[in-house]
């Protein structure tokens, strides 16, 4: 079983947009998780940030 991940996107007002959570088996393999979460939603290009369960910040865009 993974480790739980969390993908969260927000607007530039600070509206949360996705707030979601995932199974990875590792870092590299979340951050390509949450990529291709964001594109699916139409997100990618929103301010977003996926972070480990240890609190590493795994994937961040501004």
């Amino acid at each position: 079983m993974g480790r739980t991940y969390k993908l969260t996107v927000f607007e530039q007002d600070g509206e949360k947009l996705l707030d979601e959570s995932f199974q990875a088996e590792t870092d590299e393999q979340a951050k390509e998780l949450g990529e291709t979460l964001l594109r699916e939603k139409d997100l990618y290009d929103k301010t977003h940030r996926c972070t480990s369960p240890a609190g590493k910040l795994v994937l961040f865009h501004r």
